[in-house]
């Protein structure tokens, strides 16, 4: 089992500091143990996930070696250069084409970065001719583990990073491609509160299309432990341990609860959800999916089971899914898609 390793300078981490006696500092201090417990769990559970849940067939672009192989090699080159784009993205003198004129961003998940999230997805879409940027959001430069930050916070360095994106390729708009945080409650408030989106004029929208790839829409248990961290009044703590993301994406936090209202989708963005049943990281699965607010919003669920029932990818492991990259591909592109091949994941 892989664990993002620990960096002492993590603004986030508890100060080595002694703690003054005063009453009640004991069930303080154990309160603090099991956020810190907790915390400590999220993170194994996300790579527990990463490990169980990567196919073991060759990545899309290598044509050999295995798929597990390829993250674990992403995530330890992310540790020498936690802030680099990976390969096929970050090419700011990129101009689109008349086949894909809208560049692509990615939005990395909780705990992640652009480098081990991508490293599958954007040599690949680099291939396909589009131009692809990657964006770190939600931790400060040379952190590994980024997507910590409240989510409001990290929608704001979105919409500098998109805005980068349109001013450097004199485009209008951007397709996003997400993971996890990255492609549900993030880029959602982007487009809501951020400026992703222009409410009365939706032709000015700077996003035509959301692609999220288990995404985090609704709120999540994560398998029972965020339920459990309420049950024990130890959400806060452990947020303050792990990032105030962690509290953002439990289910009827603020920011979800926000978030919904009004409904799931905008005018002028094109949303599609691609979800996996074995997702033990955002459960229930189904609080993924996304349903039209407005007549005319365009939405497309789909459930990687339904097309391949023998895909056994997890949330950590789906954006290295041959058969999910397959999906990701078409939704950027419908004029060339085609069906996944089942063949390529267990």
């Amino acid at each position: 089992m892989q664990h993002p390793p620990h960096r002492p300078s993590d603004p986030t981490a508890p100060k080595a500091a002694g703690t003054p006696h005063r009453p009640g500092g004991r069930a303080i201090g154990r309160r603090l143990r099991r956020a810190t417990v907790l915390a400590a769990v999220l993170l194994a559970t996300a790579a527990g996930a990463a490990h169980a849940g990567l196919p073991r067939d060759a990545a899309p672009e290598s044509g050999q070696g295995t798929a597990y192989r390829l993250w674990e090699r992403a995530f330890v080159a992310s540790t020498r250069h936690p802030d680099a784009p990976p390969p096929g993205a970050g090419d700011w003198d990129c101009v689109p084409g008349a086949r894909h004129p809208r560049p692509v961003v990615l939005v990395h998940g909780t705990y992640e970065n652009a480098y081990n999230n991508w490293r599958a997805v954007a040599p690949r879409l680099r291939a396909d001719g589009y131009c692809v940027f990657a964006a770190n959001v939600g931790a400060p430069a040379g952190d590994i583990v980024k997507g910590r930050a409240a989510v409001p916070e990290s929608a704001e360095q979105l919409a500098r990073f998109v805005d980068r994106v349109l001013d450097r390729t004199g485009t209008r708009q951007v397709d996003l491609v997400g993971h996890s945080q990255g492609g549900g409650i993030l880029p959602r408030y982007y487009l809501k509160f951020a400026g992703g989106t222009d409410p009365r004029d939706p032709a000015r929208n700077k996003v035509r299309r959301l692609i999220g790839v288990a995404p985090a829409n609704h709120g999540s248990t994560v398998s029972g432990l965020a339920t459990l961290a309420k049950r024990l009044h130890i959400l806060a703590p452990a947020a303050r341990f792990g990032g105030q993301a962690l509290a953002d994406q439990t289910i009827a936090s603020a920011v979800n609860t926000r978030l919904d209202a009004g409904g799931d989708t905008l005018p002028g963005v094109r949303y599609t959800t691609v979800v996996t049943r074995k997702d033990r990281i955002v459960t229930p699965y189904a609080r993924q999916y996304l349903q039209p607010a407005h007549p005319g919003d365009r939405v497309t669920n789909i459930t990687v089971q339904d097309l391949c029932p023998l895909d056994r990818t997890g949330h950590m492991g789906s954006p290295y899914d041959p058969v999910v990259l397959r999906l990701v591909r078409n939704a950027l592109d419908p004029a060339t898609a085609r069906r996944p091949d089942c063949a390529s994941t267990p």
